[in-house]
This record gives structure tokens, C-alpha cells and sequence, in this order.
């Protein structure tokens, strides 16, 4: 498996080998060592999750309060998805900037979303699956979401693609709101969390 530090500090792709025979295909799409070597820390394992969406659905953008948040690993294991990660801990030195990554069921890439990360992404296909491995399980009382759609934060959302929020997340704020009313998780704490993580190992 193949471990790339993308853009954003605190997330990564990992690329794992797929074998294909005349019976199918066979691929891990997480693995341990690869994982810890990148990372600094084993994946703690809380819940799993997993979504089914139309083409142009769009979920997230979502995050939760840290410590402890909610770090996730994805991976799509049927059709294809854009997946969007955005730095939204105040201090920062990317602060409000966003990558992404393309994950299908041709390739099984995988995202690393460390806490503190927001998290969306958008189908672009029907019955596109998406598969969650999250480090805390779900508390709706420390979950936030930003607009996905906000256009100061211009998030690469397919353009021959219409949208298809949820109301939860139509009605999030935009990051400038989210900013002034103070949701948004600090740096310098995620950053405490994540060296705390990787003594415990």
C-alpha cells in the first residue's frame, strides 16, 4: 500500500494494490503498518459507517468539537465520489483551504481525515457506497457542519453536477459564521490531541 501526505497537514491518501482474477477482485482497503508508518498512531476504531447516495448528492461539510472529534477513514467501495477535506481549525496555516480526491470502486484509494478536518464529499454516480471508519462513535451534540455550498470557500464540486443537499446541511453557516460564532475547533489543540495520540501510540 501506497501512503501520499496530501496538502492539508493531518490527512492522507493511501493507495492499496488490487488483484483482479476471471472470479473478481480482492483489495485491502485498510492496512495497520501502512497506516501507522504514515501516520504516527494506530487507527482507533469506534464505529463504522456506511452511506448510499444518488449522483450529485452532497454530505458534509461536517466536524466535531476536539478533543475528542471524530478523525475518519473513507474509502468507496462501489461506484465513484469526490471527496473533499477542508482545514477548518482556526490557526491553522491552512486555514480555509480544501483538497481532494477522486475514490471509486476501480482504484479502492482511501482518505485519512485527521479530528478536527471537515469532511464532504459529492457522488458521481447512482448508488455510489461509501465506507466510514471513525475514531469516536457518533455524538450529535459535538457535531457541526459548514455550508458545502458556500462560495467564499468555492469547494470543487462538479459543474455538469445539480447539488442535492440535505436541509441540515443547507441550513449549516458559512465558514466566516462558523468562525464568529466560535464552532470552529483550534489548532493548537488538535495539535496537543494528535502529539497525544502518537506518545500512546
Amino acid at each position: 500500500m501506497q501512503a501520499r501526505r496530501l496538502s492539508i497537514p493531518d490527512c492522507f491518501e493511501f493507495t492499496p494494490r488490487v488483484f483482479p482474477d476471471h472470479r473478481g477482485l480482492f483489495v485491502a482497503p485498510f492496512q495497520e503498518e501502512a497506516f501507522v508508518e504514515a501516520v504516527g498512531h494506530r487507527l482507533r476504531l469506534a464505529q463504522t459507517n456506511t452511506s448510499v447516495s444518488r449522483r450529485g448528492a452532497v454530505r458534509g461539510l461536517h466536524f466535531a468539537d476536539t478533543p475528542p472529534g471524530q478523525a475518519k477513514y473513507v474509502y468507496c467501495p462501489s461506484g465513484s465520489l469526490l471527496d473533499v477535506i477542508v482545514d477548518l481549525r482556526v490557526g491553522s496555516p491552512t486555514f480555509g483551504e480544501w483538497t481532494s480526491v477522486l475514490l471509486d470502486s476501480a482504484e479502492y484509494k482511501a482518505v485519512y481525515i485527521a479530528e478536527g478536518l471537515g469532511h464532504a464529499f459529492m457522488a458521481l454516480e447512482d448508488n455510489t457506497v461509501m465506507a466510514y471508519l471513525c475514531s469516536e462513535p457518533y455524538n450529535p451534540a459535538a457535531e457541526h457542519g459548514v455550508n458545502p455550498l458556500d462560495p467564499d470557500l468555492a469547494l470543487p464540486w462538479p459543474q455538469d453536477l445539480e447539488p442535492a443537499v440535505s436541509e441540515k446541511d443547507t441550513e449549516a453557516p458559512y465558514l466566516k459564521e462558523a468562525l464568529e460564532q466560535g464552532l470552529l475547533p483550534r489548532y493548537d489543540e488538535c495539535v496537543k490531541y494528535y502529539e497525544k495520540l502518537r506518545a500512546e501510540g
